[in-house]
């Protein structure tokens, strides 16, 4: 995929009334992603975008804390003066495009790389596993 066809892409899935709008969406959200993603799935969500969306994911140098998926959206709100409900909308429409870039497996390990709430803005269930009890005795 292009980046023209990238920007079109998220242009559609996000309504956005023009180009520059979209590509202000893949900018800032890119960005966001690039500083909590780290090691190989960074490197390889790269590998799986156009060369201009992956400059702006490796440029940034990843945040020592990592963010809940919540904690993504009111940083990149706090980030871009948009509000939180705006932020979740970018993030929704250039995620469920990076989705598709990336693909299943990829996918998996990044969710997995991440912490909670992060299934949810790439489009996915955030499927838990079930915390086992010990027995009483």
């Amino acid at each position: 995929m292009t980046f023209d066809q990238m920007l079109e892409r998220v242009r559609y899935e996000g309504a956005y009334p023009t180009r520059e709008r979209a590509a202000e969406a893949i900018r800032t959200v890119l960005a966001a992603l690039g500083r909590q993603l780290t090691g190989d799935e960074r490197v390889d969500l790269a590998q799986c975008l156009p060369v201009e969306a992956a400059l702006t994911l490796t440029a940034q140098i990843p945040d020592t804390q990592h963010l809940t998926g919540w904690g993504f959206i009111k940083d990149l709100a706090a980030r871009t003066g948009l509000s939180p409900a705006v932020a979740r909308w970018d993030t929704g429409a250039v995620l469920s495009v990076v989705t598709r870039l990336a693909g299943p497996d990829l996918l998996t390990r990044i969710l997995h790389q991440l912490p909670d709430g992060y299934a949810l803005l790439f489009g996915q269930a955030e499927l838990r596993q079930p915390q086992l009890r010990a027995a009483a005795a």
